[in-house]
């Protein structure tokens, strides 16, 4: 099996936010960050495995601090864990006024890549070669991801096609919902 550093892989974007970027609240509106994340991400995923790659999920989007025009936004990605034809990137998005110097971190997500050959198929991704603590907790922390996200999809796929509707209606009682039927 082969291995890759993940260093080998690290990809940093800087980006200037534009005007055109800017939603009706006057604030960089988040499909242009989720864009930008998409693309770190790709490229980080592709220059580890050296293939083409798709986005299969989006974890831990919560947008912490508006984005400025303006502002000189980062997105610091690596690879933080990889399976048998998927992998796991890390992001982390900062922003910098540049007139004041101030940084401020305005979110951290994952993204989830699998590698395709050319005719579409998943391809195994290499190994990674962890070389220091925060690597290996990144690593653990890919695999708690990972389980995570295989339980949410059956607890939603098992416990709310059965129900009937009254015992969905009945669970959504103290809910802030009106239920016309």
């Amino acid at each position: 099996m082969q291995f890759k550093k993940i260093t080998d892989s690290q990809t940093t974007i800087t980006e200037l936010m534009l005007p055109s970027y800017a939603n009706f609240g006057g604030k960089v509106h988040g499909g242009i960050l989720l864009s930008l994340m998409d693309k770190v991400a790709y490229v980080t995923a592709t220059k580890h495995c050296a293939s083409y790659c798709v986005t299969v999920a989006v974890d831990g989007v919560e947008f912490l601090n508006p984005v400025e025009v303006g502002d000189l936004l980062s997105l610091k990605a690596s690879v933080n864990y990889v399976g048998n034809t998927s992998m796991i990137i890390g992001i982390r998005v900062e922003t910098l006024n540049p007139k004041t110097g101030v940084m401020q971190h305005t979110n951290s997500c994952y993204f989830t890549m699998a590698a395709k050959d050319d005719d579409g198929k998943l391809i195994a991704v290499p190994g990674l070669e962890i070389e220091n603590e925060t690597q290996l907790r990144r690593f653990c922390e890919g695999i708690a991801l990972k389980n995570m996200s295989k339980q949410k999809r059956e607890l939603l796929k098992s416990n709310l096609t059965h129900m009937s509707f009254a015992s969905l209606k009945s669970a959504c009682a103290k809910e802030k919902c009106l239920i016309q039927s």
